[in-house]
């Protein structure tokens, strides 16, 4: 497993059965990302491992992707569940997101996930997050919107 930190993640307290590649606790080949509540923040850290890269020492740009998407996903979903004073998270899905790749994020270390809401509509949340290398600079950003899905979209009770 490629996460640093050892207590239970919001993916494997709501939905230990998921099997998505970022964050799936059920995937065994996937990044497995372990996302915490931290006051109004979620974050989470991820060691990269040497298939993760793009080239020697530095983290492919996909991969920065889909920890941001799903590390934001799980933003939405856990303060969408608070706003509306309910026992476990909406099902959410990305309506669309943004990420802005600043620097070269380097392997040699975890890396640190950090999203907050900054709009909550109804069923939908827009969330701002950053991935942060060791060097504690941030080496990408993600800006996007999360949909809380209904019955009859085929990732409604996905976990």
């Amino acid at each position: 497993m490629s996460t640093t930190e050892t207590a239970p993640g919001l993916q494997e307290t709501y939905a230990p059965h998921n099997a998505c590649f970022g964050c799936g606790p059920a995937n065994p080949k996937g990044l497995r990302i372990r996302s915490r509540v931290e006051g109004d923040l979620v974050v989470a850290d991820w060691t990269p491992e040497e298939h993760h890269q793009a080239f020697p020492g530095v983290l492919n740009g996909g991969i920065i992707g889909a920890l941001l998407d799903c590390h934001c996903n799980w933003t939405a979903a856990y303060h969408l569940m608070k706003a509306q004073g309910a026992a476990t998270p909406p099902c959410t899905v990305t309506a669309d997101y943004a990420i802005v790749l600043k620097r070269p994020t380097p392997m040699s270390g975890p890396v640190h996930l950090s999203a907050k809401p900054v709009d909550i509509q109804g069923d939908r949340v827009v969330v701002e997050g950053t991935l942060t290398a060791e060097n504690g600079k941030v080496t990408a950003t993600c800006r996007g919107t999360f949909v809380a899905v209904k019955e009859g979209h085929p990732a409604y009770h996905r976990w």
